[in-house]
């Protein structure tokens, strides 16, 4: 059985299947912010695409963050840490990548388990 949640004529913002949950990229809603604004907005709506699938933070798998600036690195990561369940970390890559917005600072995908 497939289920998808919030379904755009393009895409759907998580998928559900197998047992698992996958999350489309993720941006922040204000362009205009900084990196630590929109870190905290792109993880608001991981949380929530994660609660409405039936899961939560504990139970991912992967996260993906692409930054195009890597020296946002470390601001990122300072959110990200706070952010993530320590007992339960998932694997992580983190590239530099042009975004589809050049406003955009970090844009992030994640798998988690149901």
């Amino acid at each position: 059985m497939i289920k998808r949640y919030v379904v755009g004529s393009r895409m759907s913002q998580a998928v559900a299947a197998g047992g698992m949950v996958h999350i489309a990229g993720q941006v922040a809603d204000d362009r205009k912010a900084g990196i630590v604004s929109q870190t905290q907005q792109v993880l608001a709506k991981i949380d929530a695409l994660l609660k409405e699938a039936g899961s939560n933070r504990s139970r991912l798998i992967a996260v993906n963050v692409f930054l195009p600036h890597i020296t946002d690195f470390e601001t990122m990561n300072s959110v990200y840490d706070a952010w993530i369940d320590p007992a339960n970390p998932p694997a992580r890559a983190c590239v530099e990548a042009r975004l589809a917005d050049p406003d955009l600072r970090v844009e992030m995908t994640a798998v988690a388990l149901l």
